[in-house]
């Protein structure tokens, strides 16, 4: 196989949106500390939405985005949770894979915490190949063409041979 088109896993990133609940807030940032071992950041928002309370620079969720061999240890314990079990739909176009954990419990190695209650977050997955650098670099940014994209099937294969993980309908 041509290494140039070799995927690999660019990030795992982990969110909990709270909404203008600062206590929920509080608790998500509790748990995203727990699961990864690191404090995430907080999001904000950007617009003002009247009708939800919103107003700009307001606090509504948390992430942390891993890289690395942090990132593969802990997407093995989150696959885990979900029994290595994904659907179709969690995978979109680009090669990013995207799902929801309902409860932390479920985590191997995390146990309950009362000042958390039961709580999920949402993990998104990007995928990535040699050469994605080209969108990203200072000089001369360029889109990545069409043929060296990742595909659906390509991370579905990606996925099932390299975490040994099952695709349910």
């Amino acid at each position: 196989m041509n290494s140039m088109k070799q995927i690999s896993i660019e990030k795992v990133t982990l969110n909990i949106g709270a909404g203008k609940d600062q206590t929920k807030l509080e608790k998500g940032i509790k748990l995203i500390s727990s699961i990864a071992g690191r404090p995430p950041v907080k999001t904000f928002t950007r617009k003002r939405i009247q009708e939800w309370g919103l107003r700009p620079g307001l606090p509504i969720g948390c992430k942390l985005t891993l890289r690395k061999t942090n990132a593969l240890e802990l997407l093995k314990r989150l696959l885990e949770s979900k029994d290595n079990t994904l659907q179709q739909s969690n995978f979109d176009d680009e090669g990013n894979i995207s799902f929801g954990i309902n409860e932390y419990i479920d985590v191997p190695g995390v146990k309950y915490n009362p000042e958390i209650g039961i709580m999920g977050f949402q993990v998104c997955i990007t995928l990535e190949r040699n050469g994605f650098r080209i969108k990203k670099r200072a000089l001369k940014k360029h889109a990545i063409p069409k043929k060296h994209r990742i595909r659906r099937d390509e991370a579905i294969d990606f996925m099932k041979s390299s975490f040994d993980l099952k695709i349910g309908e």
